[in-house]
């Protein structure tokens, strides 16, 4: 038997577009299993889970949810079914990977349905907004896959079939090809940029495997910091080297390149120990195409490419975003300890950088030392955050950690 395609979508609408993927990935091979979470009509053929089977797992039923009135409640309950019944569906071993087709209400509730689902459960998003700003980082599963459905608003026609063959095919291979999680080293997280800015990655990686660690390393650009934070929420790492938080000050000044209002806080609500630290954290990321807004025109910026430029912060925001970091930190229910290298936090900022602004770090690691919550180890460094001093000091708190037992 091929790989089994778990299709979802609102079949009473958009019957003729689901069974078309189902008969593209039969053809090639696979086995196509279908959800109906339509509302209001019924498919033209029965589905393999109906809709009264979703509601059901939402612990409701059509009619109730039909005389709320309100489209929004009633597909926020079809969501709420459609995520644990397919959770459920997964975990009792009926299929291998997941496509779920919809335009905005149906976007909504894949993302529900994606996010219920672990990492390395191939998950397919056909959607006629994906890679919309209205869709909000915090909402994507960590391994979430968007294909656009170009054409596809109403009807079937060599537009949108070729958007929907593609993701057929995609699924498909996806589950055939698929890679899950192995489980069998520890699991450590870290948050980094790239080599020309942030390094410690290159000397602790290796260390790390060599005590017997696998090491995933996050690109903190928005989307990166997400996926670190959905798999910290799941409990997956045994540690997180929290090192690159700017996605925090992302978010506390308003920039769109933002990995959601919980960064920083599910390893601490999970008891998952942490080492956090200052990299990039005296920089605002903005997307690189659109004009910076009004309030940072004249401040000292960095295009780093065409999709990406960074400014910098000021004291008194750099003071705000201290405090930010530690009261999130307070929070931790498991061992904290904020490494501070009071010398700078990424290549740019070094003394004579093009960014380095010495009075604003200042305030900041003042700001630290006042506003550090009692469940933090404050520990400074007299190194820049690129010196060997602070690879070494993280090595050596989470060595204690592990003689301590905490790992």
């Amino acid at each position: 038997m091929g790989n089994r395609i778990l299709i979802v979508g609102s079949y009473d609408t958009k019957d003729d577009e689901l069974t078309y993927i189902s008969s593209v990935i039969a053809g090639q091979g696979g086995v196509a299993l279908t959800m109906d979470v339509s509302v209001l009509g019924n498919p033209t053929a029965p589905t393999d889970w109906s809709k009264h089977d979703v509601v059901a797992a939402a612990g409701t039923t059509i009619d109730a949810i039909i005389g709320s009135q309100d489209e929004n409640i009633a597909m926020q309950a079809m969501a709420r079914g459609a995520a644990a019944l397919a959770a459920r569906l997964y975990h009792e071993g009926q299929f291998d990977g997941v496509l779920v087709l919809g335009g905005s209400m149906g976007t909504d509730l894949a993302l529900d349905l994606c996010a219920a689902l672990p990492l390395g459960v191939p998950k397919y998003i056909v959607s006629t907004v994906s890679f919309s700003p209205m869709i909000p980082p915090e909402r994507l599963a960590a391994d979430t896959q968007m294909i656009l459905w170009a054409g596809g608003l109403y009807g079937l026609n060599s537009v949108c079939k070729a958007s929907l063959s593609q993701a057929a095919g995609a699924v498909l291979g996806a589950a055939r090809a698929v890679e899950p999680p192995r489980r069998d080293r520890p699991l450590i997280g870290m948050t980094s940029f790239g080599k020309t800015v942030l390094r410690y990655m290159t000397t602790l990686k290796p260390a790390l495997e060599a005590r017997g660690y696998e090491v995933a390393v996050f690109h903190a650009t928005g989307m990166g910091g997400r996926a670190f934070e959905s798999l910290a929420a799941e409990g997956a790492f045994a540690a997180v080297m929290d090192f690159a938080p700017q996605e925090v000050a992302n978010h506390l000044f308003g920039s769109a390149i933002s990995a959601g209002v919980d960064r920083m806080e599910n390893a601490g609500a999970k008891g998952i120990p942490q080492i956090v630290s200052i990299g990039c954290y005296d920089l605002i990321d903005f997307v690189g195409w659109q004009p910076l807004p009004e309030a940072f025109k004249d401040t000292p910026a960095h295009a780093h490419n065409r999709l990406l430029t960074s400014v910098v912060q000021t004291a008194d925001q750099r003071r705000d975003l201290a405090r930010v970091f530690c009261a999130k930190l307070a929070k931790a229910q498991g061992p904290v300890v904020f490494l501070l290298p009071t010398q700078g936090g990424n290549e740019w900022d070094r003394p004579g950088g093009p960014l380095s602004d010495p009075e604003a770090l200042a305030a900041f690691v003042d700001e630290m030392r006042h506003a550090c919550p009692p469940n933090v180890q404050l520990i400074e460094l007299d190194a820049h955050i690129n010196d060997p001093a602070f690879h070494d000091a993280a090595l050596q708190v989470f060595d204690a950690w592990v003689k301590a037992g905490a790992l």
